[in-house]
């Protein structure tokens, strides 16, 4: 199954993003299928193909939680973000 995820590049404690599509188990650093955008935590910045993330998406890929909600930010997709971290509610005793 194919899945758009983030692929970690930079230096040491300059951490940037590529925007890629490969397989879900593959590895962070390993190959890819598609090179889709890319991202920089530091300035904010995102830029990102809409019309290639478009098809991917029409192929089947699906986005990562953290992609997919770049994604809404960024425009390129309509919905609403999901939540990444989700609370576990206790048990009612």
């Amino acid at each position: 199954m194919l899945a758009i995820k983030l692929k970690r590049i930079g230096k040491k404690h300059q951490p940037s993003y590529r925007i890629i599509v490969a397989e879900k188990k593959s590895k962070m650093s390993g190959r890819y299928v598609d090179d889709l955008g890319w991202m920089n935590p530091r300035s904010k910045e995102i830029k990102v193909d809409g019309e290639r993330v478009a098809h991917w998406i029409g192929v089947g890929a699906k986005p990562t939680e953290t992609v997919h909600n770049l994604l809404v930010k960024s425009g390129v997709i309509q919905g609403s973000k999901i939540p990444k971290h989700r609370k576990v509610k206790a048990p009612a005793s």
